[in-house]
This record gives C-alpha cells, structure tokens and sequence, in this order.
C-alpha cells in the first residue's frame, strides 16, 4: 500500500502549455519539459491513501473501457498513469475540480460535429483546462492554438482580444481542426500527434518509416514532445475513467461548476474592474468569464457592439442602467485608455497602421524616430527578437493618426532621394548612406561645414558610418 503526502501549504500544479510531462527515453520514467508552475494554497495535512495497481490490472481495465478511441496500453502509457495517480495528484485533483466547467461545453460541440466524445480529454493534455494558459512557443487557451492555426479558424487576434482564449469559440476551432485532420490520416492516433506536431512532421515520421500508417509504428520518428503526446492522453482518458480505483474522491464544495450567463451587448469602451464595481461582483468575476478580453476592458469599435458575457442575475441590472453606468465610470475609463495609449508596448490602440519597407542603411532606432514610436513598440508589433532586420523587409507600425500624414510625406521625401535629409519634429536630419563623408554631406547642405556638422552631433572624429542619424539644423 503507497501512502501519499498532501502538501500542508503550497502545492505545485504543473500546468502543460505545449504538452504536460514529456516521456524520457526510459521507458519508466517520465520528465517534465515545457510547463508553467502555479501554485495552488492547499490545506490537506493528512496522508493520502493510494491504492496499488499491477501492470495487469490497468490492461484489464482499459481493455474493458468502452471508448470511442482505441486505447493502447504498453509501458509508455503506464509511466503516465503512474505520474498522474502517484507522483502529481494534486495536478490531477485539480483538473478534476475544473473538469465540471469546460467538459459540458466540449461535449455540446464534439455532439454537433459527430466526434468522439473521448476527444474531451485532449484539453487536459493542452492546458490543464486553463483558458489563459499560454506556452513558451505562443500557443494559447484551453486549446492552444498557435496564432497561425488559429488565424486559419477565425480566432481573431486584436490588441484587446485573443479569441484563442475564448472557450467557446476555441472549442469549436479545435473540433473543425482535429475533424480534417482525422480524414487526412484516418486514424485518431495520428490525428492527434498531427494536432501537436503538426501533420507535416506526422507525414514526414510516416515517409521515414516506411510509409506505416500506425502511431507506435511511426513513433521513433516523431519529434520527442509528441511521443509524449499520445501516450498522455491515453493515461489521462484511463484515469479519468477510473478515479474510483485510484482513490479521487472530491467534495461536493470543492468542484467547480460553469456560471450561468448572459450576453449584453456593449458598444463603448469599459474596465471590467469598473464594471464589477458598480454591479457589486467580486473582482474577477467577470473577466473570468470573458478570458479573450486580454487587456482586462471591453473594447470599443468592435463591430457595432461586444457581446459580454455577465452572470445572470446582473444582466437586467446592467441592461437597464448601461447609460447610467457608462457616465459613472468614465473618468475610470478614460484614465486606462490614456494609460494603454502611453504605457503599454506594442499599443495599438488610437493609431493606424502603416508599411515600412526597409532601406539600405535602416536600424530599428532610425526607423522608429522617423514614425515616433518605440524600439520596443517596432519588436512586439512585428515579433522581431534582438536588433536584426533584413533590406525590403516590411514592418508594420501603429502611428498616431495626426502624425500618419506628415510621415508619409516623409517618408516619399526620402523615397525620391535618399541623400535628402528629412524634417523630424522641427529639426533637419539626415541619415548617411553608403560612402558618404563628411565633406560629401557638407557639400550637399551647404551652409554647413564640417565643422559645425561635427558641433551639432557632437562628433569627435570624421568617421561616420551608413545608417547614423546626422542633425543639420536646429
């Protein structure tokens, strides 16, 4: 008999992002790569009984489960199950204690799209049923779409709303993704190492071994994350399906269950800490269930409203007194907004986006002067990590839209010739090209000597260098 240990403070709930624990190459053991560590106050100063189980007795059961996905049972599934009945049961007590929230919707939408029911369970895998669990690589919700794949099933990415965070539009987005990729390999197992992997790495394991059309057949030639994949699932639907055997009792005052809600309509911007207030919820409450609203506040311009989700009870409070409560919090609202138009890097809010096609002698300094932006405002806006940009690669930039028309006219000036020197906030500048010396740059702007070049920069030497921001005018 194990006897297991709950913790008396802090308890760490292993959330996966990209995958939960990946499988080492024993096939005993397993190690954790890739996850986001929260930890959870837990008051359980007792000790756990943990019921033992032999390798036969697990095939036993899974041999006797009727799912709509095929099983295998072998050594690799069975360090899984081990992790999640031994060595991490409070990861396992807490998706338990969630499950009640999301599996009612998964099933709603796996009915409508004639899947296996089964597939419920992936989310665990994912994100541990964490909405706004996000990955090292990008990947986001209870589904963890990356932005590409999500772009392709209409998940919306704005600098307000991340629909991959969206259970109910995520989860309809992953049945419509796992449902083509099981008629591009007729089989549920490749099906799912494609929705990790993707299906061009499933193709290639396949080319590699031989053209076999079985997942343990391919599974050497798999990216290592993925052989932890599948075999992660099959430990997880055998435990959820067999919690009784491995001793997960839960009270009833520990599960969690779905809020019933409804959608009122919003066409203005609003904090939802704001709103919160004067509808006297908790804090978070709201946000809570409106996860891809990622900046904490309703857009406005979206469409010709946003349709919020709020707990029932409140919804004829809010319908009725909206305008009053608009008025109420404007002064709070007002002061986030500039908050977010000043402070927030990558802030697109207020501003309009522009092209900029990079040009010989081009540095993110330079380029984000010439527009009034930030360094770090031109990485986030284009995923650009360090200082490395390429000539004719293109940029998006979110400028002011007072500042959009000057710029452009600044940016034609230089287009036409790139030895002109360009007007930015009221003094002359000019930006050295290839070859250009000082006495070169004199003669073009006369009036200036070399001397005074040198004054206005404060320049020590002659060297100059392609790319270098020169004043010629104050």
């Amino acid at each position: 008999m194990n006897c297991w240990k709950a913790p008396a403070i802090l308890a760490t709930a292993l959330l996966s992002v990209c995958s939960l624990p990946a499988f080492a190459q024993e096939e005993e053991d397993v190690q954790l790569s890739d996850t986001l560590q929260v930890y959870i106050e837990v008051e359980r100063p007792f000790y756990e009984h943990v019921p033992d189980y032999t390798y036969e007795e697990v095939a036993d059961r899974i041999s006797c489960m009727d799912t709509d996905i095929d099983i295998t049972f072998n050594p690799r599934v069975k360090a899984f199950i081990d992790y999640f009945a031994i060595r991490d049961r409070e990861y396992t007590r807490m998706v338990i204690k969630r499950m009640n929230i999301y599996f009612p919707l998964f099933e709603k939408y796996l009915k409508k799209h004639n899947m296996p029911d089964d597939l419920k369970y992936l989310s665990i895998v994912e994100s541990g049923l964490n909405p706004t669990a996000i990955s090292h690589a990008g990947a986001a919700g209870l589904w963890q779409f990356m932005p590409a794949t999500g772009r392709i099933f209409r998940l919306d990415r704005t600098w307000f709303i991340d629909e991959r965070m969206d259970p109910e539009k995520a989860t309809e987005a992953a049945c419509k993704y796992l449902k083509q990729l099981h008629g591009m390999f007729d089989d549920w197992e490749l099906a799912l190492a494609s929705y990790n992997a993707g299906p061009g790495n499933v193709r290639k394991a396949i080319r590699r071994s031989g053209y076999k059309d079985d997942f343990w057949e391919v599974y050497n030639h798999l990216p290592r994350e993925t052989r932890s994949y599948v075999p992660q699932f099959a430990a997880i639907t055998y435990l959820m399906n067999h919690l009784e055997e491995h001793n997960f009792h839960m009270e009833e005052h520990e599960l969690q269950y779905a809020t019933e809600v409804e959608t009122v309509h919003l066409a203005e911007f609003i904090s939802l800490e704001a709103l919160e207030e004067e509808l006297n919820l908790c804090k978070g409450e709201i946000s809570s269930l409106n996860p891809e609203l990622i900046r904490n506040a309703v857009p406005e311009n979206v469409g010709d409203h946003y349709a919020l989700k709020v707990p029932s009870q409140v919804a004829p409070v809010l319908t009725a007194r909206r305008d009053a409560i608009y008025d109420s919090t404007r002064e709070q609202n007002q002061q986030m907004l500039a908050y977010f138009t000043r402070n927030e890097v990558g802030s697109t809010f207020n501003r309009e986006k522009v092209t900029y096609r990079v040009q010989r002698g081009d540095y993110l300094g330079k380029i984000a002067e010439l527009h009034n932006v930030r360094v770090s405002d031109l990485r986030h806006w284009n995923r650009i990590q360090g200082n490395t940009i390429r000539i004719g690669q293109q940029l998006s930039i979110y400028v002011l839209p007072t500042q959009k028309a000057s710029i452009n006219n600044q940016l034609a000036q230089a287009g036409s010739s790139s030895s002109k020197a360009v007007s930015i906030q009221g003094a002359k500048v000019y930006y050295v090209q290839p070859g250009d010396t000082l006495w070169d740059i004199s003669k073009k702007h006369g009036g200036l000597s070399i001397n005074q070049i040198k004054q206005l920069n404060n320049l020590t030497s002659n060297d100059i260098k392609p790319g270098q921001k020169l004043v010629l005018s104050k």
